[in-house]
């Protein structure tokens, strides 16, 4: 069977595209022809992503359409005679823009109408989270089912020496404090700086909050978060933006941090919570959106957004070696899961899916 993905834009350590070529080589091994093809493809993925324009795009038996953003690709998928099957992604709520981009804005607003477009339109549409597919099911899609991301772990596993960067984050007293993602509205960076001023209140002096993404994505946010940063007369040295980072990079920043934050208001799955659980890092994360389901009761969670509560989590988390080891042990857990059996076997039902209820 031929099944393939369309992806609107193949970005190397982008959770949709990395999910995409690991799916690919999960339904090769399972026996199946299977490429990707994208609208816009980064220089290193050329050849190995296809462009959209090739003919071949149209030809699956199957075709897994991961939809996220607008594009001509949802109105060409909706035209496919037969195997249409969505991966739905989420999309981030407009508002969270409205202060700062009114261009992302509008395409947040579109991405939502574009996705209405689709309801009878598919047969198949399926949420990373079941936070996502009920959001399909409330749209109006039917039938609907889970398929999560396809996470390759050891790019956060990998046991790379980078002497310069370890130096950096071990050399010192501070604690490091890992986010992982881009600087945007929803995942709420700015609490990252007053959990850090409650943190320095309350618990200790000596921490240095660490965020590895890109931070051009809305850059009067970013721009908004200096500024706090200034009015707080906080240390730059104290919060550290890395912009995006190579893979072996990224496992170091895993490695040498003592806890993994997660602030963030809303999330369609929530990859590095994921990969902190694999780096046995212990994970401290405000309870909304799909991060309850996605840590599926490991890591520490929290609610409501009290700072002050959260400083003495973290504190605890951090120094706390009984605790610690208890909550790694629960993430150790957690991650069977999303083993490749696992998802081997989800595609393989996908595959062999006929019609009516899919069974997630």
């Amino acid at each position: 069977m031929i099944v393939n993905q369309w992806v609107p834009a193949a970005h190397k350590g982008d959770a949709i595209g990395d999910s995409a070529r690991k799916m690919r080589a999960m339904l090769r091994a399972l026996g199946h022809e299977s490429e990707i093809y994208a609208l816009t493809i980064d220089d290193v993925l050329q050849g190995d992503v296809l462009p959209f324009s090739d003919p071949a795009a149209h030809r699956g038996d199957l075709t897994i359409f991961h939809y996220a953003l607008p594009s001509p690709m949802t109105e060409a998928f909706a035209r496919l005679p037969r195997g249409r099957v969505m991966q739905y992604h989420n999309v981030t709520p407009a508002h969270y823009f409205a202060p700062y981009s009114p261009t992302l804005f509008r395409l947040a607003s579109l991405a939502r109408a574009e996705l209405q477009t689709l309801v009878g339109q598919v047969d198949l549409a399926m949420g990373v989270s079941e936070f996502n597919r009920a959001e399909l099911e409330a749209m109006g899609f039917s039938p609907t089912g889970v398929l999560p991301l396809a996470i390759d772990f050891s790019r956060v596993t990998q046991k790379v020496r980078r002497p310069a960067l370890e130096k950096i984050l071990s050399n010192d007293d501070m604690i490091n404090f890992l986010f992982v993602g881009r600087i945007a509205p929803n995942k709420k960076i700015e609490d990252h700086l007053k959990l850090a001023e409650h943190y320095k209140r309350y618990v200790d002096s000596y921490y240095r909050f660490i965020f590895v993404g890109k931070y051009d994505a809305v850059p009067q946010y970013y721009a908004a978060i200096r500024t706090m940063m200034a009015q707080y007369r906080l240390l730059n040295e104290r919060f550290v933006f890395t912009g995006p980072v190579p893979d072996e990079d990224l496992a170091v920043y895993y490695r040498h941090s003592a806890v993994y934050i997660s602030l963030s208001e809303h999330e369609g799955f929530c990859a590095p919570l994921l990969e902190a659980m694999a780096a046995d890092v212990p994970v401290l994360a405000y309870s909304a959106a799909a991060v309850p389901e996605t840590l599926g009761g490991a890591g520490v969670q929290f609610a409501p957004k009290d700072m002050e509560y959260a400083a003495e989590l973290l504190g605890i988390l951090t120094f706390d070696d009984e605790l610690r080891a208890k909550v790694i042990a629960g993430q150790r857990r957690r991650l069977a899961d999303f083993s490749d059996a696992r998802l081997e076997g989800a595609l393989s039902r996908l595959v062999a899916y006929s019609g009516g209820h899919y069974p997630s």
